[in-house]
């Protein structure tokens, strides 16, 4: 009788365990606090959850799993099946997406940044060029164009840049330096002690970062036009665990792409966006707006050259650069 009802037990156990190995959960490493630039995969974790009954989750963690700068070195790994990281960061490691962070691409909405995003994500150059780190571009998370907060006096002309230390990342450092400032590029969480140190004057973000990471809290100053550029963030995951889903897991994932985009952007406009302009009133912030001459001048200076150095340079390491440039364009004019 007591063998009979042990193997019962050891039956129901066996059922049990099976059950839960049917379960899938990934790990997903971002970085920060959770914030609008994150609600991308918060709402794809939340999809995807209620899509599989439960069956397939993500367990995010903000900062335990990687530094934001080797996200793209733990998906190669398998150290997590998910990350979200930023072209800038370590352009030689992505350099097929590096076109999406040109200065002055004419990307003057969030959605016209995903549409860019997934024409480029989608590109053979750039599936093979993202293989190389066993990754699989899944979703952008967009941002608006950036514009610079600083100390100290705010610049009213080109010229007022000269010397300004900044911290700034990719086309949008490039497009800085080419008007006399002096870009870094660092960790977002280290931005505002570099602030606050003296280390940087100056620091060019979207507004939801700026106000994530402090920099909005001591400054003295903002450029509501500059409109420079953006990063270019992907969420990715590890190829290999991708391929291993189900096909419902794999459907419940993919599947729920274009509905976690469309939260994000409803949440950045009308959320964050609705924050940002009585925060900058609250806190007494001078708003630096310049005149569309001084745009111009900027453009002219940055974009096409800018623009010319990089197809010469990815031609060199084998990408079809001036295709992947044509993309963008064409895109953004559809």
């Amino acid at each position: 009788m007591h063998q009979t009802m042990k193997a019962g037990l050891v039956a129901a156990l066996g059922i049990t365990f099976a059950g839960e190995a049917l379960a899938t959960e990934w790990n997903v490493s971002l970085w920060g606090k959770r914030r609008a630039f994150t609600e991308n995969v918060e709402k794809l974790a939340e999809l995807v959850s209620e899509k599989t009954g439960g069956e397939f989750t993500f367990n995010i963690s903000y900062g335990g799993l990687s530094k934001n700068r080797e996200n793209l070195d733990g998906i190669e790994i398998g150290a997590f099946e998910m990350a979200q990281f930023c072209a800038g960061y370590h352009p030689d490691k992505n350099p097929s997406i590096t076109v999406l962070e040109l200065p002055f691409l004419g990307v003057d909405s969030l959605e016209k940044e995903i549409a860019v995003s997934m024409a480029v994500y989608q590109h053979p150059a750039t599936v093979k060029d993202l293989g190389r780190w066993n990754a699989t571009l899944l979703m952008p998370s967009p941002l608006p164009q950036y514009n610079v907060i600083g100390v100290g006096d705010a610049p009213h002309s080109l010229d007022d840049f000269k010397g300004l230390s900044v911290r700034a990342t990719g086309g949008i450092g490039s497009a800085l330096e080419t008007v006399g400032a002096v870009p870094t590029s660092m960790s977002a969480s280290e931005v505002r002690q570099a602030m606050d140190s003296g280390v940087i004057k100056a620091a060019a973000f979207a507004p939801h970062a700026h106000m994530s990471f402090g920099t909005v809290e001591n400054a003295t100053w903002w450029t509501t036009n500059l409109n420079p550029g953006a990063v270019n963030c992907p969420v990715v995951v590890n190829t290999d665990a991708l391929n291993a889903l189900s096909d419902a897991e794999r459907e419940a994932l993919l599947g729920s792409v274009n509905e976690a985009l469309a939260y994000y952007v409803d949440f950045y406009n009308n959320n964050t966006m609705a924050k940002w302009g009585p925060l900058l009133e609250e806190k007494g912030i001078e708003q630096v707006t310049f005149d569309e001459d001084t745009l111009a001048a900027f453009r002219e200076a940055v974009a096409g050259p800018a623009a010319e150095a990089w197809v010469e340079d990815m031609n060199k390491r084998g990408l079809p650069a001036q295709e992947l440039l044509d993309l963008v364009k064409s895109t953004l004019a559809e």
